[in-house]
């Protein structure tokens, strides 16, 4: 790719050069150098498969500052994101895994390259696996902004236009829908380290994923969100229902590592909050022990979420044992990480249930999605989850069975604070309450990430009509489906 880039720069250089000795020479075209600048021992056909690994590599880019705003995590030292201090996000990924992934695309459609990149798989299988993938960082980008540049993000244009988030997932529940219906009996693609080249675990990611985007647009198009759930529910390879099928990235260790393996890899600025260690403590959950690491008294000891500096500083100081996030199993070098599992399915179907989206039993859902996430942490029990289940704070016999599967959905998404804080900000479950402490002037939890400090100036006519459209480039503007 790199030869390919220089062989562009030189006949640019070159035309540039010929423009300006216009005067003096009378014709002088970059075609007539021909490919001397062209390297015949190089390719300028991308690998594939390489690309592909390197897309799937980057799924596991944590933000403790959702996670913070999910209230899944406290600052130990440097509070300032759970003090809801202004964040600035980034569109890094349209320039890294994004582009990687329609560089596959590219090559696996044009007539010039589609053949020549066959030895890394069937076109329509890199092609398939490269859309579910891009919908997976886009759901990520669009949930923490609302509108932001899709349809021409990928196409070259420097000055993109921001689709309305609204659009954006009409797009992603039809990249889903296709890409399920695109992969063939050929070749699987190449270069995929998440599930192996297993084309049925594929369609399982896609149509779970989609499951999660049916119920994301619940509050402002629950008719779309029926459909597409149900379609979802019902398309071939199905949905997640066993962990062995859920979306796990397993690291090798060395240079590829957990990422939160990396977070405390000599520092140690984050740890389990008290909001989600007391409540599950007052549920008498056993994920505790797996969400937080035990002292070792075997005792999980949270940090208070969004105190002052000197409060954070004096409660590590006095409690120097306080609990990192997750147990050290969960966090090795070479621990694997789950992104989406079949609690987070089976937790979906409960609610669509509860909706009557589906003709599915809400407790039956509800009550596997714990299970399965009990097995998952490693702390399920027969007669402990059948006392846990029977609860009145759990069960679904009374009080508001959308508040408890909106908090069930809540835990079962640690620590990944993107899909906490989107489910939060949806149903508003369960009640979180923002910190006395807070910066920001609306002195409420953050709805949105303001958009890239770049933009303004590097695309500003487009920038100034997203945030004129959305009702404000603030950490206050709710995104189009948090209504």
């Amino acid at each position: 790719m790199m030869n390919m880039f220089k062989t562009t720069l030189n006949k640019i250089l070159l035309y540039v050069a010929c423009t300006s000795l216009a005067f003096a020479i009378s014709s002088c075209d970059p075609s007539e150098f021909g490919d001397i600048n062209d390297n015949p021992n190089s390719t300028t056909v991308p690998i594939t498969s390489a690309l592909l690994t390197n897309a799937i590599s980057q799924m596991d880019e944590l933000s403790n500052t959702a996670a913070s705003y999910a209230q899944y995590v406290a600052e130990t030292q440097y509070p300032g994101v759970s003090l809801y201090d202004n964040v600035f996000g980034t569109f890094g990924n349209h320039s890294g895994p994004l582009y990687d992934l329609q560089n596959i695309i590219n090559n696996n459609t044009d007539p010039a390259t589609a053949e020549k990149v066959l030895v890394d798989g069937s076109n329509n299988n890199q092609i398939a696996v490269a859309r579910i993938m891009k919908t997976w960082y886009f759901m990520y980008e669009t949930d923490q902004f609302g509108d932001i540049p899709y349809s021409q993000a990928l196409i070259g244009e420097a000055q993109p236009a921001y689709d309305t988030q609204e659009s954006i997932y009409e797009g992603m529940f039809k990249e889903l829908d296709e890409a399920v219906k695109q992969f063939d009996g050929g070749l699987a693609a190449k270069g995929d380290i998440l599930f192996g080249g297993n084309i049925t675990k594929w369609k399982k990611f896609a149509n779970t994923l989609r499951l999660i985007l049916a119920l994301r647009v619940s509050d402002v198009k629950p008719d779309q969100g029926k459909t597409q759930f149900n379609a979802a529910l019902n398309a071939d390879g199905g949905v997640i229902e066993s962990n062995s099928d859920n979306v796990t990235l397993n690291y090798p260790g060395g240079g590829f590592n957990n990422p939160w393996f990396n977070t405390y890899n000599g520092r140690k600025d984050w740890a389990i909050s008290d909001v989600i260690a007391n409540t599950l403590a007052g549920l008498g959950d056993p994920r505790l022990n797996s969400y937080g690491q035990p002292n070792s008294s075997g005792a999980v000891v949270p940090v208070p979420y969004g105190v002052t500096r000197d409060e954070v500083i004096a409660y590590t100081n006095a409690h120097p044992d306080f609990s990192f996030v997750m147990a050290q199993k969960f966090r090795n070098d070479n621990s694997p990480f789950v992104f989406l599992s079949a609690s987070h399915a089976y937790l979906a179907r409960a609610e669509a249930a509860q909706r009557g989206w589906t003709g599915e039993n809400a407790t039956t859902m509800y009550n596997a999605g714990i299970k399965t996430a009990w097995e998952q942490w490693q702390v399920f029990n027969q007669d402990a989850y059948d006392a846990y289940i029977a609860k009145a704070e759990v069960s679904l016999a009374s009080g508001n069975p959308l508040e408890k599967i909106g908090t069930q959905r809540w835990i079962a998404f640690y620590p990944d604070g993107h899909q906490g804080w989107a489910e939060w900000r949806r149903t508003g479950f369960p009640a979180l309450t923002p910190t006395p402490n807070a910066t920001n002037t609306s002195k409420q939890i953050p709805r949105r990430y303001r958009y890239p400090t770049t933009e303004p100036n590097l695309n500003k006519p487009n920038y100034d009509a997203a945030a004129q459209r959305i009702g404000g480039d603030t950490q206050e503007t709710k995104v189009w489906w948090d209504k």
